[in-house]
């Protein structure tokens, strides 16, 4: 555990995060979780955030060193897609009972469910996840994964991430830590070229950097990995021989971006692929960065050119849709790199933003919300459900964005909503999936069951339905036989 401590402490004083540079040192010590408020959901733990990060990995098997919950909680907990293996989705657990833990089995049961993983599946590499159950009994993974590494000549990662040490941010970065202590450079490819880069961060949520990579491969750009969407083992062993690198979510791998360039001279930038001029932008810095890499110039028009030709096409989609949707109010809940790429998105097509959560972002992600809204008073840290839904009933927004955990607020105020979170069904990167989100809040706003459920219901309007069906006079004598039935006054029967 002493090891774990020291990484933890290593993460926590992460120079390339601003918001974590401002601290002093007692400050960084604690790191950037806050404390859990009583009775609300507490979000994901430090072992949820590495699953998250390397779950992805699609060839590998993820073996969880825990009892059954740990592994039947977190198994397929994002919407990521594969283009060929299917192995990451096959669960792996050590299963682990009272009497295991009592006997001091865990262990051996370990290097069991290793040597059964290797005979049944031969996959190319074995990650197996540390959690609190075995953390706190003392097992030592890392030696026993080195153990089975030797013995079935196969790499087995240790992934030292048990829930009770942090949140699910810190676990993001041990994953990264594993990575880059286990993985990356492991493996020396034998055609590496100055068009390679890795994408970082990306999780190709229901398919959508498919969206993107075929404008890469236009521009003759080779994707060494992404990590961790759709990502090979072997890729991701041999990322150490690209020439740069685009951060999509540096607030997951901002340590694993910064130690590559320390190590391999990787240079990074962080932009997004959300949005006509954002996935442009993007575009532009990749060609930029493999230039000052020694990449031909050319490159940077041919990008230029690639960028009119599909701009051209995103914007004539678009334009049927600016009519239907211009001036209407979004509500963005959502954080991270969507709290301002998104909001930059939708602004280009004239739909106003009245308010964006920046509960997840980092300062870098509030400054350029400030630069792209104008107006700090649209930027809130938290919103309470009921603050929530008293915006939504009010009708100060035309639909809300945001993840599955707040929906049934939406729905209760009777207002349109669409999930733009890692659960989504719809890919909206690049130009194309700008078009898709587009077309998906056109479908959400105008679909026909919000006139139908806002109607009042017809047991509320008992008095006005009768009369328009029977007539004045033949109202008013239903309403006579009910005061009889219920000895009642004709005033205790409300008008619709």
């Amino acid at each position: 555990m002493s090891s774990l401590s020291a990484k933890i402490q290593d993460v926590f004083n992460e120079p390339a995060c601003e918001k974590n540079h401002g601290k002093d040192a007692k400050a960084r010590k604690k790191g950037c979780s806050k404390p859990l408020t009583p009775g609300a959901a507490a979000g994901g733990c430090a072992f949820d955030g590495a699953k998250i990060v390397l779950q992805p990995i699609t060839d590998i098997a993820h073996l969880i060193h825990a009892p059954l919950a740990c592994e039947g909680n977190s198994w397929d907990n994002r919407g990521a897609a594969s283009s060929g293996p299917t192995l990451w989705r096959t669960s792996f657990t050590t299963d682990l009972s009272e009497l295991d833990l009592v006997m001091g089995q865990s262990e051996r049961k370990l290097f069991r469910a290793i040597r059964e993983i290797k005979e049944a599946y031969a996959p190319p590499a074995i990650f197996v996840y540390s959690t609190c159950v075995t953390a706190l009994i003392g097992d030592d993974i890392e030696a026993v994964c080195k153990r089975a590494a030797e013995k079935f000549g196969l790499p087995v990662v240790p992934i030292n991430a048990p829930g009770f040490v942090g949140s699910k941010n810190l676990g993001n970065k041990l994953a990264g830590e594993a990575l880059l202590d286990h993985v990356i450079g492991t493996v020396e490819p034998d055609d590496a070229g100055p068009y390679d880069i890795n994408i970082l961060g990306e999780f190709n949520l229901s398919g959508e950097f498919w969206l993107v990579k075929p404008l890469l491969d236009k521009l003759g750009i080779r994707v060494r990995a992404c990590i961790p969407g759709d990502a090979r083992y072997l890729d991701i062993a041999s990322a150490h021989c690209a020439r740069a690198a685009m951060m999509v979510c540096s607030t997951a791998l901002i340590n694993l971006a910064r130690k590559m360039e320390e190590r391999w001279d990787i240079p990074f930038f962080e932009g997004s692929f959300y949005g006509i001029t954002d996935t442009s932008e993007a575009l532009r810095q990749i060609a930029d960065l493999l230039v000052r890499k020694g990449a031909d110039p050319e490159i940077i028009d041919r990008t230029e050119a690639l960028i009119a030709e599909e701009e051209a096409i995103a914007w004539k989609k678009l334009e049927a849709y600016r009519p239907r949707l211009e001036g209407k109010r979004v509500l963005l809940n959502t954080g991270g790199v969507k709290s301002w790429s998104v909001v930059h998105a939708l602004m280009e097509i004239g739909i106003e933003i009245v308010g964006t959560s920046v509960k997840k972002s980092t300062v870098e992600d509030k400054e350029r919300i400030k630069q792209i809204l104008k107006d700090e008073n649209h930027m809130f840290e938290s919103m309470a459900p009921r603050e929530l839904y008293a915006m939504l009933s009010e009708h100060k927004a035309d639909i809300m964005l945001s993840g599955g955990r707040t929906q049934f607020i939406a729905l209760k105020a009777k207002i349109p909503w669409l999930d733009i979170n890692q659960e989504r069904h719809h890919p909206y990167a690049g130009y194309d999936g700008m078009v898709e989100l587009v077309r998906q809040i056109d479908l959400a706003i105008h679909n026909p069951i919000w006139c139908q459920v806002r109607e009042p219901a017809p047991w509320d309007c008992l008095p006005a339905v009768e009369e328009e069906m029977l007539g004045e006079e033949g109202a008013r004598a239903t309403v006579d036989a009910f005061k009889k039935l219920a000895g009642t006054t004709a005033g205790d029967f409300g008008e619709c």
